[in-house]
């Protein structure tokens, strides 16, 4: 049979009486029939496996990026290790620059000393009652002294120079002191300088648990 043939066969097929429809078209009609319910089972048998496998896909990628967070994190572990011994060193250091109780008498005797190489008159110094803090305790003293600003300015600044730590805070310069220095161009007032300088000490070990129990007993 030639191709027009057929293609004229194919063509003038009745879809109302398959009975009609010559061998050869049955036959490929079934074949393609089953072709497509094989096909159909198929793809609902597969469709859970499918289904599963992109949801085992989400959660490998999840995965995936919660192991990128953590290997990240670990990789700079070595650096906020170096960073805490860095701190801690750190820390070390300021703690050294905190008396003892023993030496707060020599430190505020350096203050004094230094008050006197500055050449400042020294009209008030008062020690004021300890703040104690969470591992070191504030010292403050009222200071007032006189002196020209020059010399003002060097007590602070050789204060500031103390290899112990010592603030000078609530400053307050006035011209109460009514006096002068020199004559003629030279002459320069003399001022009065009100100030608090606190120093500092580190609380000892058995001073530490009482702070804490009297903490305590105000909670109760």
């Amino acid at each position: 049979m030639k191709t027009q043939d057929i293609l004229t066969e194919l063509q003038n097929l009745d879809p109302q009486n398959p009975g009609a429809w010559p061998l050869y078209v049955r036959i490929a009609s079934i074949v393609l029939a089953a072709i497509l319910l094989v096909a159909a089972g198929t793809w609902f048998l597969i469709k859970p496996i499918y289904e599963e496998l992109e949801t085992l896909r989400g959660t490998e990628t999840g995965l995936r990026k919660e192991f990128e967070e953590k290997q990240s994190k670990v990789a700079g572990l070595d650096a906020y290790r170096a960073q805490l011994a860095e701190m801690e060193k750190s820390f070390g250091a300021m703690l050294k620059q905190l008396p003892s109780r023993a030496e707060v008498a020599n430190l505020l005797n350096d203050i004094s000393q230094t008050r006197v190489a500055s050449s400042l008159e020294e009209e008030l110094f008062q020690p004021q009652p300890e703040v104690a803090r969470e591992f070191y305790a504030e010292i403050p003293n009222r200071i007032v002294v006189i002196g020209t600003y020059h010399e003002m300015g060097n007590f602070v600044s050789s204060v500031a120079a103390l290899p112990r730590i010592v603030t000078i805070e609530n400053v307050d310069i006035s011209g109460g002191a009514n006096k002068t220095i020199g004559t003629g161009v030279d002459k320069t007032a003399v001022l009065r300088m009100t100030a608090l300088a606190k120093t500092y000490r580190y609380l000892d070990e058995e001073e530490i648990p009482k702070k804490k129990g009297k903490a305590g007993g105000k909670k109760k």
